[in-house]
């Protein structure tokens, strides 16, 4: 427990803004406790190094409650101390992987629920500075009185922050409110919120509304930013007052102060925090002589590649330097990028390399002008805004990002609806790192003008565009500004553009992730000066790596194994990756096998014609996305297993093909690594606890401890307390769920359960099928075979049904069931019995029945039409949340496999 001292409130919290002293604050209000009893202790083993223990305890913080886990390999010897902060929507869990590798690098770790998110209580307030930051001061008070904790002074721990995002915000506004700090690495975050969320007077709706909606709606926000958030989402236009709200929540409202050593790690694949928001960073951070490193990664919040291995090792390193003291420690060089060029064509990954320089040249380094004429151009603002051009996509952008270099991207401008300006082909390769700029001219028939600007990567044929990280930059030029020529500042990119090419400017005066004007109006736009383009000359790219088996080999050896591996792959003739099909999950077309021998053939045999050959699979085509719980369905010997066990690569195909996220799928395919799968009940060790069985078998896979991500599997599969209790004393549903569990290991992007309920009562299929759902939720995909029709219905979004080896029909799960003369009606309460009978009892119902929830009911037609029936219903003042078809699954499969109606 704590000494009284440490329990107390801290002048600092009434002035935040005051420079602070290092040493214990005191003061008279009881304000920081601990809870009693909510501490609890667990090990775990690092790839056989030291084992990390960790402690959970609830922390009360004025009143709010903070869930926290505090990381140690044991002893009391001193060392220094890391928070970790989490990103928005998530909690402490997230981070748990990152802290273990820092305890057992030799830090006390701390990390913590922020307020409004996982176990913490409080409301969302966006990283204000009498809450939120004031919580990490308190959260360094702990760790100052722990015994292990390297101390600068009293009440004065040696302390570093990070975190991604909302956790890297944190990290920035902490070293500026609390002197105590003593380095930082924020990730993919924000300087400004304001400028992020309204950049240059536009508002980033698309965003703003994930924002809002990741945090649990507007109700878990405080009531300033909330309305804040309404009025601005209503009038489609920030005012003074939004901006000074997030501005004084932003790092940039505390510039002057953060004064510690700052690794900066930004995304390029990011339309919510873009490079410019880390330029702003390192600026003002190296403006008041503190050592800062710049690192550009692949990913970012629109997706990609965020690097996770490599960023940590590098946060590794700087902590090393900076907190323990380790001069000889490299923490990399002032600037870093990772570019993308090629494919690996063993494995289908992007080929990336990293380009360095010893200084951070900013955005505008190395500028070279590209000309693209003085010609005038008009275009509409279409009323409603509608509809609008498309660039980035938040969750999807990510990983085409990564592909524009490769000369694949999505993006769409309408005509009509945007001025284009295209340079002459380019003589020789540019690669651009940094901001382009073009002064222009604009003007508007009426209001502001509101125009987005961006790049585009042009094919010298002219038929191909890519728009590079798919990004954007909006622009409000008010009516004073017009007719006058502005500097227009385009979206910060590190991209290579090659000999032929062209590179196109467009205005348009729409984009799907902002708000523009819903009047209808006229632009007018003319360049007055070239495209200005930064270079970066100073930057070095780093040198392919070579295959290791090339190192230290004789020439001859070389040339031998080079014709033997050359000699494998035409015989196996692993298919190129298909760019397309990156961010889909599953993409069967044309998919056959046939039974080797009769013995492979299933007990029902009637269906093989005389003289046709018997398939097991035949001519199968059908396609899953992300988010999609589907139902592979059919009846014995329908093809389902065989599908499956094609899908996990444990058979080939004898025609067609499978492709997981543009990837051919193989016996050995490493994109199987993004698969799990639950065939069979998995064999436990019953002796062993549920969690003790789990680690046993990643450590088997002999993947990185940190990438099995146990807690989110076990959170998802909900064992509960059960983990910690021997396999032996579980139940068949508890056995499922472990079992659940261990396919989740990895956090696979596409799960397969073959009849995962087999054998478990009511509630616990129940159970199971919260799992699916939950698991879904996230993003990924889950392929189900069952031959529970019910649970199928009420789990998927999405059916595959088949018959003898074939498609018999694939969609929503509504669609294939609406049909015929039933209707689903739901309502926004239960519905009393009494009122059932009335309405089954109106002229033209042949019956109504409540279904199981009573908020909804089953009703047939029997001479009334749907419009008749919501007619009655309304006059009958039943509050109608929907009305449609509705068939049961059972009869929808019957009708489907006998061809006939059901």
């Amino acid at each position: 427990m704590e000494t009284p001292d440490a329990r107390t409130s801290r002048w600092r919290r009434l002035l935040p803004r005051m420079p602070r002293r290092r040493g214990r604050w005191t003061a008279g209000l009881a304000a920081f406790a601990v809870l009693a009893g909510a501490g609890t202790w667990t090990a775990a083993a690092d790839d056989g190094g030291p084992a990390v223990h960790r402690q959970d305890r609830m922390m009360r913080i004025d009143g709010v409650s903070l869930d926290t886990s505090y990381f140690t390999t044991g002893g009391t010897h001193r060392r220094p101390a890391v928070l970790i902060g989490h990103g928005f929507g998530g909690s402490k869990n997230d981070v748990r992987a990152q802290a273990e590798q820092l305890a057992a690098a030799g830090y006390a770790v701390l990390t913590w629920s922020a307020r409004g998110f996982g176990k913490s209580g409080g409301e969302i307030s966006l990283n204000a500075p009498d809450r939120e930051v004031e919580d990490v001061s308190r959260l360094i008070d702990w760790l100052a009185d722990r015994p292990e904790v390297e101390l600068d002074a009293e009440g004065d721990p040696r302390v570093g922050v990070t975190g991604a995002s909302y956790g890297g915000a944190v990290s920035l506004l902490a070293a500026g409110y609390d002197k105590r700090v003593d380095a930082i690495a924020p990730q993919i975050t924000y300087w400004n919120l304001a400028d992020a969320l309204f950049p240059d007077g536009v508002f980033k709706k698309l965003w703003a509304g994930i924002f809002v909606t990741t945090g649990g709606g507007c109700q878990k926000f405080e009531k300033r930013l909330c309305d804040m958030y309404e009025r601005v989402a209503v009038s489609g236009k920030p005012d003074a007052a939004a901006r000074a709200l997030l501005t004084e929540r932003s790092p940039s409202a505390v510039a002057d102060r953060i004064k510690v050593p700052a690794l900066i790690v930004q995304g390029q694949s990011d339309s919510l925090f873009p490079l410019g928001q880390a330029d702003a960073m390192a600026e003002a951070i190296s403006g008041n002589g503190a050592p800062v490193a710049v690192d550009w990664i692949a990913g970012g919040h629109d997706g990609g590649d965020l690097e996770t291995d490599r960023v940590r090792r590098r946060i590794g390193a700087w902590f090393d330097r900076y907190l323990k003291g380790d001069k000889g420690t490299d923490t990399g060089p002032a600037f870093r990028v990772t570019r993308t060029g090629g494919i690996d064509s063993t494995d289908g990954a992007a080929l990336t390399r990293g380009a360095g320089s010893d200084t951070y040249p900013g955005l505008s380094s190395g500028a070279e002008t590209i000309g693209l004429g003085r010609r005038a151009q008009t275009f509409r603002n279409p009323a409603g805004a509608n509809p609008p051009a498309v660039s980035a996509v938040p969750g999807v952008g990510g990983g085409l990002s990564q592909l524009s270099s490769l000369g694949v991207g999505l993006s769409l401008d309408f005509p009509g609806q945007y001025a284009r300006f295209d340079s002459a082909p380019l003589d020789t390769s540019l690669r651009v790192t940094g901001s382009p700029t073009v002064r222009v001219r604009v003007t508007a028939e009426r209001g502001d003008a509101v125009l987005f600007g961006k790049v585009y990567d042009v094919s010298p044929d002219g038929k191909q565009q890519v728009l590079p990280a798919q990004l954007v930059a909006p622009f409000r030029i008010p009516q004073d500004r017009q007719g006058k020529a502005v500097t227009l500042t385009l979206p910060a990119i590190d991209h290579r553009f090659d000999t032929g090419h062209r590179l196109r400017l467009v205005l348009s005066a729409t984009d799907l992730g902002y708000a523009s004007p819903a009047e209808p109006t006229t632009y007018t736009v003319t360049p007055t000066g070239p495209l200005t383009v930064p270079t970066a000359p100073a930057l070095k790219t780093a040198p392919a790596t070579l295959p290791w088996w090339t190192w230290g080999l004789p020439a001859a050896a070389v040339v031998i194994a080079a014709a033997l591996l050359l000699t494998a792959r035409r015989r196996t003739a692993t298919p190129a990756p298909d760019p397309v099909l990156a961010e889909v999950p599953l993409r069967i077309t044309g998919l056959s096998k046939k039974y080797a021998k009769s013995a492979d053939l299933p007990r029902a045999l009637n269906f093989v014609r005389a003289g046709e050959t018997p398939y097991a699979v035949r001519e199968l085509s059908f396609r899953v996305e992300k988010g999609q719980v589907l139902g592979l369905l059919g009846p014995n010997g329908a093809g389902k297993t065989t599908t499956l066990r094609m899908l996990m690569g444990l058979i080939t195909p004898d025609d067609g093909e499978i492709r997981v996220f543009g990837q051919a799928v193989r016996p050995g395919a490493p994109v199987l690594s993004r698969v799990g799968s639950f065939v069979e009940g998995a064999g436990f060790l019953p002796h062993l606890t549920g969690r003790a069985n789990l680690e046993l078998y990643w450590q088997a896979t002999g993947r990185p401890a940190q990438d099995a991500h146990i807690e989110e599997a076990l959170e998802i599969a909900g064992l509960g307390d059960a983990l910690a209790r021997a396999v032996r004393t579980y139940s068949q549903g508890m056995r499922q769920r472990l079992a659940i569990a261990q396919a989740m290991l990895g956090m696979p992007d596409l799960l397969i359960l073959d009849e995962p309920t087999n054998g478990l009562d009511p509630p616990q299929i129940r159970e199971m099928r919260d799992v699916m759902i939950r698991y879904a939720a996230g993003g990924r995909t889950v392929i189900v075979s069952s031959h529970l029709l019910s649970e199928v219905e009420q789990s998927c979004t999405h059916l595959v049904v088949m018959d003898r080896g074939r498609l018999v029909q694939a969609g929503p799960v509504a669609e294939i069931t609406g049909s015929g003369d039933m209707l689903l009606v739901t309502s926004a309460r239960e519905l009393a019995e009494p009122l059932v009978e009335k309405i089954a009892a109106l002229p033209g119902i042949g019956s109504a029945a409540r279904t199981d929830d009573g908020r909804g009911l089953l009703v047939r037609l029997d001479g009334a039409t749907s419009p008749e029936l919501i007619a009655e219903l309304v006059r009958l003042d039943v509050p109608l949340t929907g009305v449609g078809p509705h068939r049961r699954l059972e009869d929808a499969f019957l009708t489907l496999i006998s061809g006939g109606s059901a």
